[in-house]
């Protein structure tokens, strides 16, 4: 029996902002979700009265005014501005890569001096074409600050050498020849005030949701309740790996409250040295500029994934792509079905790229 118009697979930002706007146009929805908690990766847990970031550092960035005015309609954000540190033996650059990382590596003051001293460290390399993410790296950094900052620690993210890993995701980083340490170039950037549980308690409010509740466990019988079904799990999974399984890097997190009120002053600091086994440090009350007594950190270790964790960071090499392009045209046939999100469409996605991916999605199927 057909109870609802749209069951609603996992509760993070894709499945909570298509729920909403379902709502808004006369459209009943259940949600269900296997963790505890609704929210998915955002979800913020308050230990000692800050709010941590339970599943990594998420910083709200983009650029479309579209996507901004959407989030802002339930929440105020607040000024902070991702400005990275890393360490590397001891040795402390800005992130992301700009005149003041330039200028500590090498002693130079202005972009003239710090272009020609990349030029200068990889001349002799013959890099036209980068094949790979180290040829990448070096032709935009040259050799002093991809040995020291992007080597190690690429190389423990993804848990592969930095020339088996495809250039583009380093295209990511920005690399800028003035002195700014804003890592984002997006035009709005910031937290949300009281942290990320607040928009999705706010697009979630009066639409059913049931925690603790996996969709393979029962489902033939959940999806009889509702005429759609909206996926955001792994594309693989739901089409039971008949093409073969796609592979993910997992992350592990150890979370410390410490009895002191600061602790490495600033939100994020990479440490980029392979022999560190953590990629990061996450101090979490500088999100929100915090005062309180006490603060809470985050190391973050990258991990190989298998199939019962959770999921985080798509491997979108050549093999893996090849699969998913057959699971999108499974899923692209079908009319029942709509596939969103991180995990359903393999895409390496920022948060608000997730955003956009729903209100896109619910344009198209809502019709509004």
């Amino acid at each position: 029996m057909r109870v609802y118009d749209y069951l609603i697979v996992g509760s993070g930002p894709f499945g909570a902002t298509f729920a909403y706007l379902a709502k808004q146009a006369g459209k009943t929805c259940l949600i269900i979700d296997k963790r505890k908690h609704v929210g998915g990766n955002l979800y913020c847990e308050n230990i000692a009265g800050i709010n941590v970031h339970k599943y990594g550092a998420h910083i709200f960035h983009t650029s479309n005014k579209d996507v901004w005015d959407f989030v802002n309609q339930f929440v105020e954000f607040n000024r902070y501005t991702n400005s990275p540190i890393a360490i590397y033996k001891n040795e402390l650059y800005n992130l992301p890569f700009n005149m003041n990382t330039f200028s500590k590596m090498w002693g130079i003051t202005t972009p003239s001096d710090a272009r020609a001293k990349i030029e200068l460290q990889i001349k002799d390399l013959n890099i036209a074409d980068p094949k790979n993410l180290e040829e990448q790296a070096l032709k935009l950094v040259g050799k002093d600050i991809y040995y020291k900052l992007i080597k190690g620690y690429t190389e423990k993210q993804w848990g592969r050498d930095a020339t088996e890993i495809p250039a583009f995701i380093i295209k990511r980083l920005p690399v800028r020849f003035t002195y700014d340490n804003n890592y984002f170039n997006d035009k709005y950037q910031g937290i949300p005030v009281g942290g990320y549980n607040v928009i999705i308690e706010k697009l979630l409010a009066g639409i059913e949701v049931r925690l603790n509740t996996d969709f393979f466990e029962n489902k033939l019988d959940l999806e009889a309740l509702a005429d759609k079904i909206v996926y955001t799990g792994p594309i693989d999974k739901y089409f039971d790996y008949c093409y073969g399984e796609l592979q993910y890097r997992g992350l592990r997190f150890e979370h410390e409250v410490m009895d002191t009120d600061n602790y490495q002053g600033n939100a994020v600091v990479n440490y980029t040295e392979r022999e560190v086994p953590y990629t990061r440090i996450i101090e979490h009350k500088h999100f929100e500029f915090g005062t309180q007594e006490k603060t809470v950190v985050t190391k973050e270790y990258s991990s190989d994934w298998k199939q019962g964790e959770e999921p985080y960071y798509p491997i979108n090499d050549e093999r893996n792509q090849g699969i998913y392009q057959q699971y999108k045209q499974l899923a692209d046939r079908s009319d029942t079905v709509i596939f969103g999100g991180r995990l359903a469409e393999y895409k390496y996605y920022d948060m608000h790229q997730v955003f956009e991916s729903a209100l896109n999605a619910a344009q198209k199927e809502l019709q509004y």
